[in-house]
Parts: structure tokens; sequence; C-alpha cells
């Protein structure tokens, strides 16, 4: 039976082993983005969800703090930034009143020429003297509580003293919030790097944090309170393509919008499997590009059985980014000894200028590597890079079913020609 994955820039074909039964194999054409953006925001913030308007929630003379995230993220700020602004000048606040907080959580902080890049020209020159990027390590956080299940939420000293807090992020499916957007503008976004790895850390491997699930996922649930005491009134979303296109815009109450948001999210990208697959072949398309790729891999653990296998393939063409990765899967290490480092603070040496999320990808990798059997279909790595991992290397994607066939004859099989961008669910 003839099957294919999206590679790159081409379709790889190959055929499945009489023995294996298919229980799904759907691809997720590419959603193409609206024609005008601008018109999408401006649509979205005359009818917020669960909130009056930006211009009725202002009053004149209010301190008011835009956060939006950064580089890594496509979010269209230059798009959005000058119409909320637009907005809230109307209401009363002149720009001298605004201030934008780049709201990056514990990834490296931007340059104010990476912040211009973002803002865009417009904003950034409104802006000018009033553009920062948060600093999780600066010694004048603030503490402004605790969640109810104790962890700190310390954040940025111009969100705390600010009059009106607005958001502006994108709401895209998430391996361990169920979601991104919403009050994760604000746990991680301005909050203290202490802060961000007591509910990370701690709240990570539970059996809820897990990607489509906001209902009962602590990790999730801790976002909420964190975000709720940072009093942020406002978010616009984004749900984005692979293009950096905006496909639909979402704004208003920050829970209510991005409810919203995800459920429709959920519509786009969510696959249905009968049940979980004794083995799994995905495609990291179209998230090829670093440590994106990795997403694909982390999807295909949530619907594929203990003991089976997973075919990974990904061209890996920049692969500078995911090597201090691969160097510590190398490791004797357990996942849980690693996690254990993580929860006293033990952070090796060459990992310490990485983002919080970057480090808990070792948990994830080396877990996945003692669960399942990986093969790794790439061009970018070595053999020996990806035995590093303690995953199995094939240059091909007929090599790696002939490789995993011999240990699985009879299994049931779910395809992912496009496994960067589902969302599996597993009806059973």
């Amino acid at each position: 039976m003839s099957q294919y994955i999206n590679y790159g820039e081409e379709k790889k074909t190959f055929s499945i082993p009489k023995g294996w039964n298919l229980i799904s194999s759907e691809d997720k054409p590419p959603i193409p983005g609206v024609k005008d953006p601008i018109q999408e925001i401006q649509r979205a913030l005359d009818h917020p969800i669960g909130s009056p308007k930006i211009e009725d929630l202002a009053r004149s003379g209010m301190e008011t703090v835009l956060l939006f995230d950064d580089l890594q993220r496509p979010t269209p700020v230059h798009l959005a930034m000058p119409e909320v602004m637009n907005r809230l000048n109307r209401a009363g606040i002149p720009d001298e009143r605004i201030f934008g907080i780049c709201a990056l959580g514990t990834h490296p902080i931007p340059s104010l020429e990476q912040l211009k890049t973002k803002v865009g020209d417009e904003a950034f020159d409104r802006l000018s003297g009033r553009l920062f990027a948060h600093d999780p390590h600066a010694s004048n956080n603030v503490i402004i509580g605790k969640t109810h299940r104790g962890t700190l939420v310390e954040i940025n000293r111009h969100v705390a003293s600010a009059d009106l807090l607005i958001g502006i992020g994108e709401c895209m499916p998430h391996p361990i919030a169920g979601y991104g957007g919403g009050y994760k503008i604000i746990m991680p976004g301005i909050c203290s790097y202490r802060s961000v790895a007591d509910h990370h850390f701690h709240w990570m491997r539970h059996r809820n944090s897990r990607v489509n699930l906001l209902e009962g996922n602590h990790f999730f649930e801790e976002i909420l309170d964190a975000g709720r005491l940072s009093r942020l009134a406002f978010k616009l979303d984004f749900i984005i393509n692979e293009k950096r296109e905006v496909i639909r815009a979402f704004a208003g109450d920050p829970l209510a919008e991005h409810r919203e948001a995800s459920q429709y999210a959920a519509s786009l990208y969510a696959i249905p499997l009968p049940k979980l697959a004794d083995v799994t072949i995905t495609s990291a398309f179209p998230l090829e590009i670093g440590v994106q790729a990795t997403k694909a891999l982390v999807m295909a653990g949530f619907c594929t059985r203990s003991g089976g296998a997973i075919i990974w393939a990904a061209p890996q063409k920049q692969a500078g980014p995911i090597m201090p990765l691969i160097k510590e899967m190398a490791s004797p290490e357990s996942a849980e000894d690693f996690h254990r480092r993580l929860i006293i603070g033990d952070v090796p040496e060459h990992l310490r200028s990485f983002g919080i999320s970057y480090i808990m990808q070792v948990v994830y990798f080396k877990e996945i590597a003692e669960k399942f059997n990986i093969v790794h279909v790439t061009e970018g790595l070595t053999a020996e890079q990806v035995g590093m991992m303690k995953f199995s290397y094939s240059p091909n994607i007929q090599d790696a079913i002939d490789q995993v066939c011999k240990k699985f004859p009879q299994v049931d099989v779910a395809i992912f020609p496009s496994g960067g961008n589902i969302i599996p669910e597993v009806q059973q």
C-alpha cells in the first residue's frame, strides 16, 4: 500500500508491510491566511469576546502596558500594535502613557533593533524611550502573590504597576499547556526566572499536562492563576499558518477569547485515531527548522503505545539549535534523574544560557527514548549524532520501515504526512 510524507519541498513515498493495519493517514492541507490581516485585527477588536472594547476599558490618564511576544513567535505585532494604540488614544490615553514590554519568558533578551523588527517602525517611533524587553533575572521584578497551588508569581515591575494591561500573542497547539496564547503572555511571558522554573519544572510531567487539554491541566490552570493575579485585562491572539499568515484573530477577556481560539485551532489541526498506534510514522513538516522539528516527535508520543515505535522524519538542515540537546541526550542520566536535577536548580552549565522550555526538552526526549523505539530519518544529522540521542538512524523512510518491521511484523500504524501541525486525538 503506497503512502507518503511531506519532507522539505517534496513528497516521500513508501509502502507499508502487509501485516501493518493502517488506522490513520490523514494529511492536513495548508490553511490560507486572510486577504487583509489589518481588517481581521479590526474585526476582532470591534467584537471582543467576554469583554468591553479596549476603548471602553481605558480611562483618560491610565498608564498602560502593551505586552507582546518575541521573535521566536510569528505574531504580527507590527500590524496589531498601532491598531491597539490608536484605540487607546481615542479613549484619552496618549502615546506618552503607553509602554511596550516584550514578554519573552526566559528566552534570550532581544536587542533594541530586534524589538524594532518585531513591533514595526510606526510603533517603535511612537514608543520611543518606553519600549523594553522583560528581564527574567532582574532584581526589581515584583512578587505579587502565589497561585492556589503555591507557585510564586513574580513579575516585571512595569507590569505590576500598570493601570491597564493588554497582551498581543498567538494561539496554537502547545504540547504541555494545551494551547498557547491567553494568559501565557504573563506566565512565562513576564515572570521571573525562578517563578517560571517553579511552575514549569513542577508540572511539566503531570499526565494532564498535554496538548488539546485545558480542563484539569494543572500546568494550564497555574498559568490562569498567575494571569489573573497580574490583572491582564484584554488579550489579542492570532492563529497563524506556517507561512506566517494570519488565519484568524480573537480578542477580549484573556480566558474567554483563549477558549474560543483554542476550539477553533482544534477544528483545524485535530486528527482522530480509534486507538493508540503500535507504530507511528510522522514528518516534522511544516515545522522543520531547528527545535520546531521536535514538535512532531512529541505529538507522536501522545498517540503511540508504550514500547511501540515512532519513525520521525526531519531534514534537520539547520541542526545547530538542537546540538546542545543532543549533547545532553548522550549523558547516562535517566529522564527522572535529570528532572530531579532541574527541580533543585542544578542546570548543566552548557544549558544555562537557554530558556527553560528548551531545557525541559531534555527531560521529554530522554523519556521518549526510554518509552519508545525511535528511528530518525534525517540528512542533517549523522548516524553518530542520532545515536547520541539513543535513537536509531535511517537514511530514508523505506529503510526505517524495514528496520521497524523486523521487530513489529503485525501492528496498527498511524501516518502523519504533516506531523508538525497536527493534534492527535485518541478516541478510546
